[in-house]
């Protein structure tokens, strides 16, 4: 069963900066490059995660990723966490991956140390509850990688993504080889990691790499708020039955059918004696929405 979590991180409405446990957290300026914002009212229960990197377009340095990983951290074992959001404060980009200014000044040891980092951070974006990455603008190398971590993807039809790690004398190392081809199938996602293509949101839509693609509007946030009504229709069903399901659905792509069945019957099983549950089956012969409150 699901432990009980704790609310600590979760202060209701504006952007809050990440509380640190030390300076090497903040940027050269001082400023956070995470902000976390728990949504207030009819949003309750939806979290956001802000990349707020302006001056290296949301760049994946030391900074941004330490504070990524202890945003997670704070966040893991938060049960009031419905559905987390992965948004840009940077208009026009989601994250332009790897910050290879940074990694120029890196010895070949500190590189692989930094990489073994970014791996580590993409595994724990596989977080318990519904994730989202709303991809505004560019979306390449670490930053795509990064959206693929997430469970959904939305992108505005402008954006650009792509793996394009080749075209720099380097390779996936944060997930995408792994990732793309369980999201695209084997021979598409070598063709895309190969040339190094760069898709728009249109074209990464009609492929399957996002779940959908939306016009971009004036203010660069549309596919912010698109993820944001996705969010929204996650966020009225059962939380544990949802985060059960991630569970099966994510375990059970690793392993054969068989073994899938019976990952998929453990989480059953494990959800039999919630309240949620009950509380479905009242509210469906009493013919009245259903009122979970994650127990």
């Amino acid at each position: 069963m699901l432990r009980a979590l704790t609310s600590a991180l979760r202060l209701p409405g504006p952007w809050r900066p990440l509380r640190t446990r030390g300076c090497a957290s903040h940027g050269a300026t001082g400023d956070p490059e995470i902000q976390v914002r728990a949504l207030t009212g009819g949003d309750q229960g939806i979290t956001e995660i802000l990349m707020n990197r302006p001056s290296a377009r949301n760049a994946l340095g030391n900074v941004l990723v330490s504070q990524l990983l202890e945003a997670l951290a704070q966040l893991q074992e938060d049960q009031q966490v419905r559905v987390l959001l992965f948004r840009s404060g940077v208009k026009g980009v989601f994250c332009a991956g790897a910050d290879l200014k940074e990694r120029e000044q890196m010895s070949e040891a500190e590189v692989g140390i930094f990489v073994q980092r970014l791996r580590g951070l993409m595994n724990e974006i596989a977080f318990p509850a519904p994730t989202i990455a709303a991809m505004d603008g560019f979306a390449l190398g670490g930053g795509l990688e990064l959206a693929l971590a997430c469970d959904l993807r939305v992108a505005a039809s402008s954006a650009v993504m792509g793996l394009i790690e080749t075209t720099r004398g380097l390779l996936p190392g944060a997930g995408g080889t792994q990732r793309l081809p369980r999201c695209l199938g084997v021979a598409l996602a070598k063709e895309l990691i190969f040339t190094g293509r760069r898709l728009s949101g249109a074209q990464a839509q009609a492929l399957g790499l996002v779940n959908h693609a939306v016009s971009q509007n004036e203010e660069g946030n549309a596919a912010y708020h698109r993820a944001l009504e996705l969010a929204q229709e996650i966020l009225p069903q059962a939380p544990i039955a949802v985060r059960l399901g991630k569970v099966a659905i994510d375990r059970g792509m690793e392993v054969d059918i068989a073994s899938g069945m019976a990952i998929e019957g453990i989480c059953y099983a494990q959800n039999i004696p919630t309240q949620d549950r009950l509380e479905g089956m009242a509210a469906f012969r009493e013919k009245r929405p259903p009122r979970f409150v994650g127990k």
